[in-house]
Parts: C-alpha cells; sequence; structure tokens
C-alpha cells in the first residue's frame, strides 16, 4: 500500500534565488497550486484570576471596583488590565425560569464548536457546569451512584442560570451533551448511562505477591507501566477538555466523577502539571469528586475479595498500604482542585456537597486579568495574592499559575507535540522561508513515485560557528492526504547541520529532499520545518495531483530541472528515479541559474510504441551528451522511436535549439521506460528571463507534449567564482 520511503538527502545550494518561483514551479509539475493563507500569530499572555468577595457573615460583596484590589504575583504588584463582575444572581431574581425550562434561553455550542468557529453559547451572566464521568475504571455500583446524585440535582437544585453540560470516558471521550439549561436534556442523557459503561481500567499488580489477593496464579504481574498509562489518560482526556472551554472568558466549574488517579512516576507528574495549566488557562475550577465515599480497610481484605498472599493481613501492613494507596489516588484529585482554584470532595456518601459548593462559588465574582511583569516563560508555578482595601472581606482565589513555556524551556515531548499540533493546525506559520517543488514518475501502472524538495534560505537558520564549522538542526515533518483527507504518508526527520565555515552557507540555501509512493489521484502536502536554535517554525502547503497515465496519449513522467549533480549518499537508494549510476540529481526547484552552471534535464516516457526499422539514434546533444539514448547502428525490425530536443524562446523568438535526440531502446524494462538525461552549458545564453520547451514525440505512436517552464539566467556575481 501506500507508504513513505526513507530516502532524504541534504544539499547545499548557492544562494541569489528566486523565491517566488518556487510555487508556480511546482504548480507546471504538479499540474496544481496550493493557496494558503498567511497566519498573522497574536500570542496573548493575560492571566485571568477569578476572586469572590464575602463580609464577615459569609454575604456575598457585590460592590466593588477595580481600585479596591492590589493584586500579587510572588510577591510583586500587578497592573489590573482587564476587571469585570459576573453576577449570575441576577438571572436568577429575574424570574428567568419561564425561558430556562422550555430550554430556548440557554441554547448554543461550545464543546461541539469547530476550530475555526468561534463558539454561539451567550454565557453572560450565567453559571456553566460540566459533568465529566470517568467511566474508565468505576464499578456497576460507582457509576449508579454517580448518575443519581447528578440526576438528583438537575432535578431538584438546578436553576435558571445554570447551563450544564455532560462529557464521559470509557473506552473512548465522548461529548454526550453540550451546554444547556434544558432539564428534559439533561436527565435524558443521564438515563443513557448504565452500568456497563466501566471498561477495567483500574490499576493493576505492582509485581510483588505480599499482600496481593490469592488468585491461584504463578507469578503476579508487574502492570506499571500499564497503570502509568492508565493515569496519563485520565488526565490527557481532561485537558483535551480546556481547549473548547478557554473558548469563552467566563468562569467554568467542571466536576470530576471519579473513583481517584494513582501516579506512577515523572511521566503521570508531567501530564498533571500540563492538565492544571491548560485548565488555569481556560479559566475552569475542577471540582474533584470521590465517588468511592467513605470506605473501610478490613485487615483482610473485602469480602468479594481473595484472602490475602503473604503475612501483611496479620501484621497490619495491608490495611497501611491500602490507606497509603487511597491517600495517593486522592492525592491527584486534590491536586486538580486546589491548583485551578476548585474544591475535592471526599469520604463522603453524600454527593450533594459538590453542587451546592459548584453554585456558592460561581453566584457572583470578580474576573481580573493581568500581563505578568515577570518576563521569563520558565515554565515555572507563580504564586498569586489578592488584597482588598477593605480588611473585613474574606477573598477566595486560586492559589497561582504555571508561567508559559518559550522554546528554551520545552523539553522533548513537548517540542514533539508543537510540531504535530503546527502540522494540524489550519493556517500557515510564515516565521521561517519555506519553499517545495515536486516531481512524479511511473514505477508501475499503479504506483509512482513522488519527488519532494523542500528548500531553506540559509540567511534563516541561525548557525552557530564551533571549530571552524557550522552548525545548526532542523526538525522536518511532513504528511500527504489522499482528498484533503486520509493520511497516507508521513515524513518525521532531524537533520544536524556541520559544514565548513568558507562555505558561507548563510548565503546559499538548504535543500532537503525525499519521496513518497502513491497511487494516481489528488493529493495535498504539507510540511513543517523548525529550527532548533530559537524555535521559530515554517510551513509550506499545497495539492499535487498525480495523473493516471494509462490514459494519457503520450506517458510522460514530471520534468526535472537541475544545476547540480551529487554522490548518492546511500547505497539503498530504493526506487527514487532521480538516482542512476551512483549520482543523484538534485532539483532546481526555482529554476534560477548562473552562466556558468549546466542545465541538468530528467524525464521519462512510457509505454513507447513500437514499430519497425527506426533511424539509428543521436547522441551528442550541443556540448552534453545524453547517456541513456545509445548510438545503435542496426536497430532491430522493431523498437521504438522517441525524438526529443530542447528550446529557449523569449516572446516569440526562438533564441537555442538543441539538437535532436532519438531513443530506440527501453532504458529501464522493469517500468517500460525511456529515460532522457539532458545536458545542457547555459554560457551561449544571455542572463534574462526565458521560456524552457521541451519537446517529445512518439514517432511510432503519433503523439506528442511540449511542457514548459520559466527559466531565470541571473548575472553572475563578482564573487562567484570564490564561492
Amino acid at each position: 500500500m501506500n507508504m513513505r520511503l526513507p530516502r532524504k538527502t541534504f544539499s547545499i545550494l548557492t544562494a541569489a534565488r528566486l523565491a517566488l518561483q518556487a510555487a508556480p514551479v511546482l504548480a507546471q509539475q504538479t499540474g496544481q497550486t496550493g493557496g494558503s493563507e498567511a497566519r498573522i500569530q497574536v500570542t496573548s499572555e493575560l492571566v485571568l484570576v477569578n476572586v469572590v468577595a464575602r463580609d464577615k457573615k459569609g454575604n456575598l460583596v457585590r460592590d466593588l471596583k477595580k481600585e479596591d484590589f492590589t493584586l500579587l504575583e510572588d510577591g510583586k504588584k500587578q497592573e489590573i488590565s482587564t476587571f469585570d463582575f459576573e453576577n449570575v444572581d441576577q438571572m436568577e431574581t429575574a424570574g428567568a425560569a419561564e425561558a430556562a425550562t422550555s430550554g430556548v434561553a440557554g441554547q448554543g455550542t461550545l464543546l461541539r464548536s469547530g476550530k475555526k468557529a468561534p463558539p454561539s453559547l451567550d454565557a453572560r451572566d450565567r453559571r456553566l457546569i460540566l459533568l465529566f464521568f470517568d467511566f474508565s475504571a468505576m464499578d456497576p455500583e460507582q457509576i449508579d451512584r454517580s448518575v443519581d446524585a447528578a440526576k438528583k440535582f438537575v432535578g431538584t437544585k438546578m436553576q435558571p442560570a445554570d447551563l450544564m453540560g455532560l462529557v464521559s470516558l470509557a473506552t473512548n471521550m465522548h461529548v454526550d451533551l453540550d451546554f444547556t439549561d434544558d432539564k428534559t436534556k439533561l436527565l435524558a442523557a443521564l438515563s443513557a448511562y448504565n452500568s456497563g459503561e466501566g471498561q477495567g481500567f483500574e490499576n493493576g499488580a505492582t509485581g510483588s505477591m505480599e499482600g496481593a489477593a490469592e488468585t491461584s496464579g504463578a507469578f503476579s504481574a508487574d502492570d506499571t507501566d500499564f497503570n502509568t498509562f492508565s493515569a496519563d489518560r485520565k488526565l490527557l482526556a481532561l485537558q483535551s477538555l480546556m481547549q473548547a472551554l478557554g473558548k469563552l472568558p467566563q468562569k467554568k466549574s467542571l466536576v470530576y466523577f471519579s473513583n481517584g488517579i494513582s501516579q506512577s512516576g515523572v511521566d503521570n507528574q508531567s501530564a498533571l502539571r500540563a492538565t492544571t495549566a491548560a485548565a488555569v488557562k481556560a479559566n475552569v475550577a475542577i471540582y474533584s469528586l470521590d465517588i468511592r465515599g467513605l470506605q473501610a480497610f478490613p485487615p483482610g481484605g473485602e469480602a468479594q475479595s481473595a484472602s490475602l498472599h503473604g503475612q501483611s493481613a496479620y501484621s497490619g501492613a495491608s490495611v497501611l498500604n491500602d490507606l497509603n494507596g487511597n491517600a495517593a489516588s486522592q492525592e491527584t484529585l486534590a491536586t486538580l482542585s486546589s491548583d485551578t482554584g476548585g474544591k475535592a470532595f471526599f469520604d463522603s456518601n453524600d454527593f450533594s456537597g459538590v453542587f451546592a459548593q459548584v453554585q456558592k462559588d460561581s453566584s457572583a465574582y470578580y474576573v481580573l486579568g493581568f500581563t505578568s511583569n515577570n518576563p521569563l516563560k520558565d515554565g515555572r508555578f507563580r504564586r498569586l495574592k489578592v488584597q482588598a482595601n477593605r480588611s473585613d472581606l474574606k477573598l477566595d482565589f486560586r492559589s497561582g499559575y504555571y508561567a508559559g513555556r518559550d522554546f528554551e524551556h520545552l523539553n522533548r515531548v513537548d517540542r514533539e507535540q508543537q510540531l504535530d499540533d503546527e502540522l494540524a493546525t489550519q493556517l500557515p506559520r510564515v516565521d521561517v522561508p519555506v519553499y517545495a517543488g515536486a516531481a512524479y514518475f511511473r514505477q508501475d501502472d499503479s504506483h509512482y513515485y513522488l519527488a519532494v524538495s523542500l528548500v531553506i534560505p540559509g540567511s534563516q537558520i541561525p548557525f552557530v560557528t564551533e571549530k571552524e564549522k557550522d552548525n545548526a538542526t532542523i526538525d522536518i515533518i511532513g504528511e500527504v492526504r489522499e482528498g484533503g483527507k486520509f493520511p497516507v504518508g508521513q515524513l518525521r526527520d532531524t537533520v544536524k547541520l556541520a559544514v565548513e565555515s568558507t562555505q558561507q552557507v548563510r548565503r546559499k540555501n538548504v535543500q532537503y529532499n525525499t519521496g513518497f509512493v502513491l497511487a494516481p489521484g489528488s493529493y495535498h502536502l504539507k510540511f513543517v520545518i523548525r529550527e532548533n536554535q530559537t524555535g521559530r517554525m515554517g510551513s509550506f502547503e499545497t495539492d499535487v495531483q498525480i495523473p493516471d497515465l494509462r490514459k494519457a496519449p503520450l506517458k510522460m513522467s514530471s520534468v526535472v530541472l537541475s544545476s547540480l549533480r551529487t554522490p548518492a549518499t546511500n547505497k539503498k537508494n530504493g526506487p527514487n528515479p532521480l538516482v542512476r549510476d551512483q549520482m543523484e540529481l538534485v532539483p532546481n526547484i526555482t529554476h534560477v541559474f548562473a552562466p556558468d552552471q549546466h542545465l541538468y534535464l530528467q524525464y521519462e516516457v512510457y509505454d513507447a510504441a513500437k514499430g519497425k526499422n527506426p533511424a539509428p539514434a543521436l547522441a551528442n546533444v550541443q556540448s552534453g551528451t545524453t547517456k541513456d539514448a545509445p548510438a545503435v547502428a542496426k536497430p532491430p525490425k522493431e523498437s521504438i522511436r522517441v525524438f526529443t530536443s530542447i528550446e529557449f524562446l523569449q516572446g516569440a523568438t526562438k533564441v537555442y535549439e538543441s539538437k535532436q535526440v532519438v531513443a530506440n531502446e527501453v532504458t529501464a524494462p522493469d517500468r517500460k521506460a525511456v529515460i532522457f538525461q539532458i545536458d545542457l552549458p547555459l554560457q551561449a545564453l544571455k542572463p534574462g528571463l526565458y521560456l524552457c520547451q521541451v519537446n517529445v514525440i512518439d514517432d511510432v505512436a503519433g503523439s506528442f507534449s511540449f511542457p514548459r517552464f520559466p527559466v531565470l539566467i541571473r548575472e553572475a556575481a563578482p564573487s562567484q567564482a570564490a564561492d
């Protein structure tokens, strides 16, 4: 099936190229241009802090102004740039119950809004509550208890200002209901949950038999890696919700129904940190609810479990282990709540307290926004403190947030995620200019080799000079999608450049060559590059059409123009048609040449018709040669007869025409291809813009093709000879 080829090469090319010709060249060789709008990236550093103010009697205070607050970050005063007051109780006292009951007033999309489409939900002075049911490790009894608690709240305690959404995690995460105030829809969605939702992703054994249940097994499996995955899965599910919830500036409350999350190492700690940071950025407070309720830990284990191995049941170690495990699983939930401004509810069989607390914390609150005067983006935790000018007030706010991280402070996982996110985004990055070209060559009737070249100006790569060498590292990621939908080819590579300083790489271009084997059809190509000194990125995407040559009168490949041939470094060249006789043709995607260079052209003709007694082949093309058109004194009775020549035009005037080359034999029998490799010196042509026409005629079949390409021959620079 379709696959990515491992064939990749890098080349350093001469500078001064006409960069804007990259896209037209690609269009002429592949048949279609790509039209992507450039993205203007705006990074928002605004930090939002929700503050609930109460007096000594516990009553909400609603008449404070921006001047009444002082905000400190790590002990340093911050300027409050935005100020807002959300009065949810105002709707409740305004008699909006009729609208809420009908479900018309509180309708819109937030969780299901697309990447480009803004949310249609009007959340002004509304209380946003998202119920997240983590069924992945719940037993049937726990599922029924959590769903019944939610039903009871919706049926009896839900207020007109409340907008609620439902999300569940079992085998996959599902948005079961977007935010609404329609009680009928909410109760129907909750009733759809059943006790079979649990998938048994609870923590496994740690490899020790001591204190484990007796199952008559020969050994106890070590499920540490699985436990790490299970915890990451829960945290990443929470993190993925924050992207949708962050589209609205209002405070969001997420009630997390869970039976605990047990961390199993540094990976889980990293995921926990990323989840809390995403929640703070999206202005989401997480209210964790341990649906296990109040538990007892008998020394011999619970009645539904087998008796224990070893002496743990008699020494009290089993009870201690159970208590420690329970506390560890609750600690993660407590961290999620405390770091996001929510609260955790443990060791209680009455689940109504979490809903009352959510309504209490979001009845009326102030939203303070500030831009930190600490310019460092080191990802560290920064503590917040909000003070009021009245001593009789008690303020509730979250304790702090994690600062953003620049490229220097990203770890390996985050850097890989950055590339994946950029590849999936709709608008391209333009920090670093990237130019691309593509050409197709037939492998058989149903497979084609698509040669792709990426060019990056050397001036855009910050090289570091060490020991008379210029060093740099470039990350490249790419994807080919059939019809723009289904991925059929992928590329991920990291290239280390280390060249002599005398080569003056900054005045040249860096070119990366790779290829894909694809079937005929329409494809969308997207490539993202990142230089790893400052983290700047660039991308290029376009549509490519690979024709089905079985329907073409003259079956011909793309025409590749080049000014450079290099020794092939990879012994296993695979199906790359640009590698012949251990020499690789490096495509010139900009079609800009110097007078002292040679113009190398390569193209192929497939399934040429056979005839009788053709004329002998001519081997010379001006001063160049074609290796694949051998002179035949006595051709066979039946052979092919394909003519080709090169012309240069300026306007309606023919400036130059090469001698004609005739091919009488198939060069690559396995692909039924006649390969033409033309070498034209450019000394005879004056600097200027030309139209290069390739004439190809199948004399036996009577078919022909005359592809054309713009070619610029520039003035030779004074220092060109030295380069």
